[in-house]
């Protein structure tokens, strides 16, 4: 999947030959790291991607671990890009995202205590 968070979420997207939709998926990316910006997540002023260079390590390089960082900001954007026609599947999605949300807020408030 590679660092690029662009090229990443595509990959998740099943995108990844294809640049049709990178203006789209790029404006989505940014919404989804703006709203980690205000749960405390990421560097201490909005950050935004413009293509494909822009890595997650440059996004958050004192963090280990990017899974739920990385799984959190694909749903938002397959929210919005490629939204689930099941209700179920959309609830689903959307229970994920807030639970998501939920533990990253979580996380930022106890980074204090580490070490």
């Amino acid at each position: 999947m590679g660092d690029s968070i662009l090229g990443s979420v595509k990959a998740l997207l099943g995108l990844i030959d294809d640049d049709a939709f990178d203006t789209e998926i790029t404006v989505f990316i940014n919404t989804a790291l703006f709203t980690l910006y205000q749960l405390g997540i990421g560097p201490s002023s909005p950050y935004r991607i413009e293509g494909p260079t822009e890595t997650w390590s440059s996004f958050l390089s004192d963090t280990d671990d990017l899974s739920m960082i990385k799984s959190y900001v694909y749903l938002r954007v397959r929210m919005l890009f490629d939204p689930p026609v099941s209700q179920a599947l959309m609830t689903a999605i959307k229970e994920q995202i807030a639970e998501y949300e939920w533990r990253l807020n979580v996380e930022e408030d106890h980074s204090w205590e580490v070490e």
